[in-house]
């Protein structure tokens, strides 16, 4: 019951320079354009980063999230 519409999320891709070539990192950056609560900006920010497809990815990939509130 968190209001989340207008929500955008784009995601930046690096390789690495060495071969072979793989995905360095992958960086989120999520704008959530409403002024949230700290319980639900917790909640949204623990929901990221516990994500069974954020959890898949090889331990080798970088993957920091970005929010940015308001």
């Amino acid at each position: 019951n968190i209001d989340i519409v207008g929500t955008t999320a784009k995601v930046e891709k690096e390789m690495t320079v060495a071969p072979p070539r793989r995905i360095q990192s992958l960086t989120v950056k999520i704008h959530v354009p409403h002024d949230l609560s700290p319980e639900n900006k917790e909640k949204l920010e623990r929901a990221a980063h516990t994500c069974p497809v954020h959890k898949s990815l090889h331990p080798d990939i970088q993957t920091p999230i970005e929010f940015t509130w308001g």
